[in-house]
């Protein structure tokens, strides 16, 4: 017995190694999609006290009788489990006829009835492989299983042509098994295995037929039955990974060229934007008027114009005059800030803005300010990207003021990028923020 058990525990050794190796495979796949762990299941077959792998018996006519059993299943990655079995039945054989090989039959015991009071083992369950490797949930496969466990047996005996009688006393014996086994499990619904299965038993004695002939007994159950899958989700005995795992890259596959077309998209979109800012802010003649807003084009360089681009009639003499800007004029700066708004990713201001601009225009006529325009983006795309958005937003601005009688000399358009952020651009929020152009008077 001692020898068999050793053939016994690499088979428990390589199924913990497999089932350790793939075990860190699952853990992400798990998380996302949780998967049913635990199972129960019942069966019933024949009992038989022999090994059909060979080994002497110690009766020449063995019977297959009833058995059955329940157990509870734990699996730990689609490949490996732990289950706890137990079984019951009876086992029966008697000496009515010969031995196959012809050798004469000279045991004192006729005939035995062991009654299995219990079985209980543990064992280690290796999913050997499902038939499609491919379908991320097969609905065949095959399995091996080894394990230990304690099986509780009373023993009656018959001899001669006598009737049978308690074997050592009537007492329950308890001995050390081995089951080993293999088996095939077909999916019939998606909580529900049909389970085909075959087990031998290895006793850690010689009282289970009650003839002691020195040798340890063996006894197999073949049995068919049922496990039903618990909790929520699919089973992960039947979850693929290899399967899983093609279809990541195909969707990581898929992702990447669809990004691919967004930038692309993208850039083109880019591409037009600087083609029509670049038609909006184009100033021919250098007089600091685009041409779109000019009036007077081919002006000669170094004339002095106004808003319209046409020359000063009577140029005034420069003053230099201490500037007051009052609470009064700050407020129309504000609320020109307020109500400034730009379409998305351009540079051209939405109509709801002009009301606001037009009365920093008068102001800017009315008191011979000076102004600034400071254009901030979030940091959402490239720096270059922001840096001309924010440039191109701001002299936007610049030329609608203008257009409207502004002095071109007196404002400033500059483009900050992304550089001067005033809030923080990992909230919607702080990127709005973020997104502005600043007017400040001088």
């Amino acid at each position: 017995m001692k020898q068999e058990l050793f053939k016994c525990l690499p088979i428990a050794v390589v199924a913990l190694l497999i089932g350790s190796a793939v075990r860190a495979q699952e853990n992400t796949s798990a998380e996302i999609n949780p998967l049913s762990t635990w199972s129960i299941g019942v069966n019933a077959g024949a009992l038989s006290p022999l090994s059909p792998l060979g080994g002497k018996n110690d009766f020449s006519n063995w019977k297959s009788s009833l058995g059955y059993g329940l157990y509870i299943k734990k699996q730990f990655t689609p490949y490996f489990s732990l289950r706890l079995d137990g079984v019951r039945g009876k086992l029966k054989g008697d000496n009515t006829e010969p031995f196959d090989g012809g050798a004469a039959n000279t045991s004192p015991v006729s005939a035995f009835e062991t009654d299995l009071s219990y079985s209980g083992s543990l064992n280690a369950v290796v999913n050997l492989f499902n038939i499609d490797m491919f379908n991320k949930n097969s609905a065949v496969q095959l399995y091996a299983s080894a394990g230990a466990g304690l099986a509780g047996y009373k023993v009656k005996t018959a001899t001669g042509t006598g009737g049978l009688a308690d074997y050592a006393g009537g007492k329950t014996i308890s001995e050390l098994i081995i089951p080993v086994g293999v088996g095939a499990k077909f999916k019939v619904a998606e909580k529900v295995n049909l389970d085909l299965g075959w087990t031998i038993n290895y006793v850690d004695g010689d009282n289970l037929d009650g003839y002691y002939r020195g040798s340890n007994d063996k006894y197999n159950y073949a049995y068919a039955g049922l496990e039903f899958s618990l909790g929520k989700g699919k089973q992960m005995a039947w979850h693929n990974p290899v399967a899983l795992t093609y279809d990541e890259a195909v969707e990581a596959k898929r992702t990447a060229n669809a990004l691919k077309s967004d930038l692309d998209a993208q850039k083109a979109e880019n591409a037009k934007l600087r083609t029509e800012m670049s038609d909006l802010l184009k100033d021919s003649d250098g007089d600091g008027v685009a041409d779109k807003l000019d009036k007077c084009p081919g002006t000669p360089a170094g004339t002095v114009v106004d808003g319209s681009g046409c020359p000063l009639k009577v140029p005034a003499p420069v003053v230099q005059e201490k500037v007051i800007i009052t609470e009064a004029d700050r407020a129309v700066v504000a609320d020109a800030i307020k109500n400034l708004e730009f379409d998305l990713g351009k540079a051209t201001i939405r109509q709801k803005s002009y009301a606001t601009l037009n009365r920093v225009a008068e102001l800017l006529i009315q008191k011979n300010f000076s102004l600034k325009l400071a254009g901030h983006t979030d940091n959402t795309g490239s720096n270059a990207l922001n840096m001309r958005l924010s440039k191109d937003r701001a002299e936007s601005v610049k030329s609608y003021l203008v257009s409207q009688g502004a002095n071109a000399s007196r404002i400033e358009a500059t483009g900050y990028g992304e550089e001067q952020p005033i809030a923080s651009n990992k909230t919607a929020a702080g990127r709005q923020q973020n997104r502005r152009v600043e007017f400040t008077l001088f």
